[in-house]
């Protein structure tokens, strides 16, 4: 039974880790957030590991709430960022702009979109995984393909490959993290985890 846990645990290690972290900042204080956030994210693209840094924004007038979600190659790599004397330092320095403290989240490969809030160690098994992901991503990018393709044709616009797939994938993603995989994996939580 070890062996097998931690086979498991170097699969998860193997598949990736991502932290999001939530940072609700006082609303005369945003610009000092966007200067900041040009200071640490070209040190955590730095950092041994490093696969991806996306950023999403508030909504002017309606939110505070910055967004900023990491991918590493290893959950170890993605903790030692985490846990660095470099984000510790910088976190500090940013703390007068919180209006709340430095809420972050990591899981290992897509676990984020199938573990429960609040639930440390409880994810189904990665084929369940994949096959719940590929059911609700190839509807999605073959009707937001088409709604692009005759959105950007009936505004005239040229459409060249690049811009198209920029946009589906753009939304496909938007779509998944927010709207679908949420509801999807509540409606089949007892398959997913049985």
């Amino acid at each position: 039974m070890q062996n097998a846990t931690a086979t498991e645990t170097r699969a998860s290690e193997d598949a990736g880790a991502t932290a999001v972290i939530a940072h609700r900042i006082r609303a005369d204080r945003q610009q000092e957030y966007e200067s900041w956030l040009e200071e640490i994210a070209p040190l955590c693209q730095a950092s041994r590991g490093h696969l991806d840094w996306h950023l999403v924004r508030p909504i002017p007038g309606l939110t505070e709430l910055y967004t900023v979600v990491i991918r590493f190659d290893t959950r170890a790599n993605l903790e030692a960022w985490m846990a660095s004397p470099t984000r510790a330092r910088l976190i500090e320095k940013a703390r007068p702009l919180f209006v709340t403290g430095d809420d972050f989240f990591i899981r290992s490969g897509l676990d984020f979109w199938f573990a429960p809030a609040g639930a440390r160690a409880l994810v189904p098994v990665r084929w369940k995984q994949a096959l719940l992901t590929w059911s609700a991503i190839y509807p999605l990018v073959l009707l937001v393909t088409l709604s692009a393709e005759f959105l950007l044709r009936s505004a005239g616009l040229a459409t060249s490959r690049a811009v198209s797939t920029l946009l589906v994938t753009g939304v496909v993603v938007a779509l998944m993290v927010y709207v679908v995989m949420p509801r999807y994996t509540r409606l089949l939580r007892r398959w997913l985890f049985e």
